[in-house]
């Protein structure tokens, strides 16, 4: 995905990822630049979608609500086993950035 320089699509399907192991999705909001994991077992979505339609839905909260700015999306980042934590730290985009 962005993580590797690399464009969302075509990305594998809901089911085929949460077979596979990945629990998590990454996500970065272009506005506040936060990153967040949202649980893929929890998306109200038929197994057949794939990952990047997911795109679309993404919204940072703290951006829209909070500071009062429209909508921003949020980029895909990557697929993860683990949310973000002090051990597991978020993905870097390409060198240098974090």
């Amino acid at each position: 995905m962005l993580g590797y320089k690399g464009p969302a699509q075509p990305s594998p399907a809901l089911g085929d990822v949460l077979n596979a192991g990945y629990l998590y999705l990454e996500v970065k909001c272009l506005g506040c630049n936060t990153h967040q994991t949202i649980a893929l077992d929890i998306v109200r979505r038929a197994k057949t979608t794939p990952i990047h339609e997911l795109e679309r839905y993404m919204r940072c909260k703290d951006c829209s609500e909070v500071r009062g700015h429209p909508y921003k999306r949020s980029h895909l980042v990557a697929l993860r086993t683990r949310k973000i934590s002090a051990s597991a730290p978020p993905s870097t985009w390409w060198p240098g950035e974090r």
